[in-house]
């Protein structure tokens, strides 16, 4: 039995603008989605901002109704059948919201485990082994709003699983965290993967998403764009160059100039602080060098650097091709048999 089997699921948002003229209008957030999870698989969704990827989770755990399409968990249908999804699942969501803060861990854990209905017997034990496995242990006493957010989000964890959820919806819970505790968010969720939960994780982190999933579904505009593992979707731009260039004031022109040169497969850049860093996707034979600071023409420039293509330049690719051609791009999920999962 798959853990999840989603099938052309879709979503749309009708909204009433006007008084004297009302005027109804459709947003489809998700057109037609379609992906299987196997047990015990971590399986990531990747995509921009408004890509589709809550409204999906929220879909597949209840939360919200598809408009079209078919989503089942663990065999129970999400629409037919949403108290047995429910019994079954843990959902846990990046920000702060979700803990009460003036409570201790310890008590928050033990209000979420009557709400969950956790036997009163299997309580104190079951607290236990989360405080251990998220890596609170001698901290749950303390008021959560003294917790940092790596802390925080950790004990979102732990709350998601105190019901032994056997699907586990991680929806950016790195958000926000710094290097360190996201470090121990990674760790956390590989042994829940290991032990055997399945695991569907939303991120922003490429490096996260490379590290830890089995599969990865890339969402563009409501649609799945590409659905293979990390290395056949790093594969797809093994042919291509990359360059990373740091500039100040580099404008939208200077980037089309970029776009427009040939042999130029992708431009992307990144605001951090006061210096942007433009990575140039390119075709192996084409010499470039030149043409590119000629098209940056004026734009104070500081280390420029070749590297290997990775994950995060395979999703660019993949998402500025969408946005390119506006449909999906050739998907591998359906001919690539799903991987093999430990029990």
């Amino acid at each position: 039995m798959l853990a999840i089997d989603a099938h052309k699921l879709r979503r749309t948002y009708r909204s009433r603008t006007g008084w004297l003229r009302p005027r109804t209008t459709e947003t489809e957030a998700v057109r037609g989605v379609t992906f299987q999870v196997r047990r015990g698989e971590l399986f990531g969704l990747l995509g921009p901002n408004g890509a589709g990827k809550t409204t999906t989770i929220k879909m597949l755990n209840t939360l919200l109704l598809p408009t079209g399409g078919a989503a089942r968990v663990l065999g129970h249908d999400v629409a037919t059948d949403p108290v047995a999804v429910r019994r079954r699942i843990g959902y846990v969501f990046g920000g702060d919201r979700g803990l009460y803060e003036r409570l201790s861990a310890l008590d928050n854990l033990r209000y979420f485990a009557e709400l969950y209905g956790v036997e009163p017997r299997e309580q104190k034990r079951r607290i236990t082994e989360l405080l251990d496995l998220t890596g609170l242990t001698g901290r749950e006493r303390e008021r959560v709003e003294g917790y940092s957010r790596g802390m925080r989000q950790r004990l979102h964890i732990a709350r998601g699983l105190l019901h032994r959820p056997e699907v586990l919806f991680l929806d950016e819970p790195s958000i926000g965290v710094d290097p360190v505790a996201a470090r121990e968010l990674r760790r956390t969720v590989a042994d829940l993967r290991a032990g055997g939960t399945t695991v569907l994780l939303t991120t922003h982190y490429m490096a996260e998403a490379d590290e830890l999933c089995d599969r990865i579904a890339v969402i563009a505009g409501g649609e799945i764009r590409a659905l293979d593992t990390p290395e056949r979707l790093k594969a797809r731009v093994q042919e291509r160059a990359v360059t990373e260039i740091e500039a100040y004031g580099a404008a939208e022109e200077h980037l089309a100039g970029i776009r427009a040169l040939p042999g130029v497969r992708g431009v992307a850049v990144e605001d951090r602080g006061h210096v942007q860093v433009l990575t140039v996707q390119a075709e192996r034979d084409a010499d470039l060098h030149g043409p590119v600071l000629g098209a940056l023409d004026g734009v104070r420039l500081g280390r420029i650097t070749s590297r290997e293509p990775t994950l995060e330049d395979a999703y660019v690719a993949i998402v500025e091709g969408a946005a390119a051609h506006d449909a999906p791009l050739p998907r591998t999920g359906p001919e690539t048999p799903l991987p093999e999962v430990a029990a």
